[in-house]
């Protein structure tokens, strides 16, 4: 089986795409034939951001958080007592919280800042709730996606490490943008690629692509560079 450093040094766009097309799959695996996690993932990746988008001033509600929190831990390792945590924030603080969050963006250190304010949210939590609601700027922080990227140190959930993961994950992104004719990579759609590879290496390696040879195909205009404002 191939190394998990093996996808992150890929540089053909299509590659990626096609792990990325495996994530459903992936996903379904991950969640075994009765757990929640599918449509909690359709949630955050569909309906959230969308309604993120649709408010006057972007922010989260205070059963979004909780719904949010829900996902994370379904893709994720279950940790229990951050759902008794975030319950204990008021639905005034979570949208006052995650609005001025979201005006401080891209300034992302001082926007996990503000959300880490919140009971039960940690940079992890908070990097979930910028990439919903900014997923040209910020990456989810799953273990998952940490694990495949190569030369990090230890996993460690602080602000430091979350801007150090997410500032690899925005040159890889950028890199593949250039040589995509397909469309922009943003950094969290960077993210759902690592984790369906990392996940998918474990649980169900026959529904990935083969990586090996895997060359580079550039762009020629090299116009879309993922996190170009950033």
């Amino acid at each position: 089986m191939a190394s998990a450093g093996v996808l992150w040094d890929c540089e053909d766009p299509g590659l990626w795409a096609a792990i990325l097309a495996r994530h459903g799959e992936v996903l379904r695996a991950r969640a075994g034939p009765h757990g929640p996690l599918e449509a909690l993932d359709q949630w955050y990746r569909e309906e959230l951001p969308a309604a993120i988008q649709g408010r006057a001033e972007k922010h989260v509600t205070q059963p979004e958080l909780e719904r949010l929190l829900a996902w994370k831990l379904a893709k994720g390792r279950f940790r229990p007592r951050l759902q008794q945590l975030v319950r204990t924030n008021t639905p005034e603080l979570v949208v006052r919280r995650s609005a001025a969050a979201f005006h401080l963006m891209p300034d992302v250190s001082a926007a996990v800042t503000e959300l880490c304010a919140l009971r039960g949210v940690g940079p992890a939590t908070a990097s979930a709730v910028l990439a919903a609601g900014a997923p040209e700027v910020a990456a989810f922080m799953s273990d998952e996606a940490v694990a495949a990227v190569p030369g990090l140190p230890a996993l460690r959930y602080t602000l430091k490490y979350y801007l150090l993961y997410l500032s690899r994950v925005r040159e890889r992104a950028a890199a593949l943008s250039r040589g995509s004719a397909a469309g922009c990579w943003t950094p969290q759609k960077l993210e759902r690629a690592l984790w369906t590879w990392t996940v998918g290496r474990k649980l169900c390696p026959d529904l990935l692509p083969d990586l090996s040879p895997c060359p580079a195909q550039g762009d020629p205009d090299g116009s879309c560079v993922a996190g170009a404002t950033q």
